[in-house]
């Protein structure tokens, strides 16, 4: 019997990479092997997967990113610092510590409802965010609050828990607010429905004092960035913008992680 449906790309990510829990990718990889080419894209996935990991060692990444990240310098309006070639190269690193990483041109491509196959929303999972950084030619979890500094290169990814549209922005001690999804434009972006999805492009973090502190700002339906863009210039500019939330109605959902600034 074959499946009526072809497994979409982002669920083919994870049957790879074993991002589900135990029966459900048994279900999954078996639907999947039922389609005519399903075993070859599989097979065509993993192997994609290791040739890109020959051609970009961690090590060496790591090293050109510490390179490029020492090489700016601060020119007044600061935007996103971002290193796009690292889109493909980590993609494995990531991988190794169960990241499932999609690349599209501007974050999170829509899913299209026809080739969704039994999306589960999980019951309690809420939007967040979660922060790799780039140390020792590995790819290090950070958690919320963690210590930073000034040059280290971190990745930022999603969980959209359902949620179909998302804005991702940071505010630093400096009081400055920094777009990183989408990179332009006046709206927000489809989020993927399931899964941890990284942005396209890892992040430099310069030398504001105190903390720099993300937002994933999630609805859903579409919504426009302006309104998402004066409540964190509002909150940036004050004491509390360490801690508290963006003021935005209540029709947003958001999730903060903070990292925190050493001093020089």
């Amino acid at each position: 019997m074959r499946s009526p449906t072809r497994t979409p790309d982002w669920l083919l990510e994870r049957i790879s990479l074993g991002e589900l829990p135990p029966e459900e990718l048994a279900r999954a990889r078996a639907r999947l092997l039922e389609e005519p080419d399903g075993a070859a894209r599989l097979a065509a996935l993993d192997a994609d997967t290791a040739a890109t990991l020959a051609r970009h060692p961690p090590a060496g990444v790591a090293r050109w990113v510490s390179a490029r990240a020492r090489s700016f310098q601060d020119q007044g309006e600061r935007p996103a610092r971002r290193f796009p070639f690292l889109a493909t190269a980590l993609v494995p690193a990531l991988a190794a510590v169960a990241l499932v990483v999609l690349v599209r041109p501007q974050g999170a491509g829509p899913v299209a409802p026809e080739t969704r196959v039994e999306e589960t929303r999980v019951k309690g999972l809420e939007p967040r965010l979660t922060v790799h950084r780039q140390r020792d030619g590995a790819a290090e979890t950070l958690a919320d609050g963690a210590p930073a500094a000034s040059g280290d290169v971190v990745q930022l990814a999603y969980v959209a828990a359902g949620r179909g549209h998302g804005v991702i922005l940071s505010v630093d001690g400096r009081g400055t607010v920094t777009l990183h999804a989408p990179e332009s434009g006046a709206g927000s972006v489809p989020l993927a429905p399931a899964g941890t999805h990284a942005l396209p492009g890892a992040y430099a973090l310069d030398d504001a004092p105190g903390f720099e502190r993300f937002f994933l700002v999630t609805a859903e339906a579409p919504f426009a960035l302006e309104e998402v863009l004066a409540a964190a210039r509002s909150l940036a500019g004050r004491p509390e913008a360490r801690t508290s939330p963006l003021p935005l109605p209540s029709r947003y959902m958001q999730a903060s992680f903070t990292l925190e600034k050493s001093s020089p």
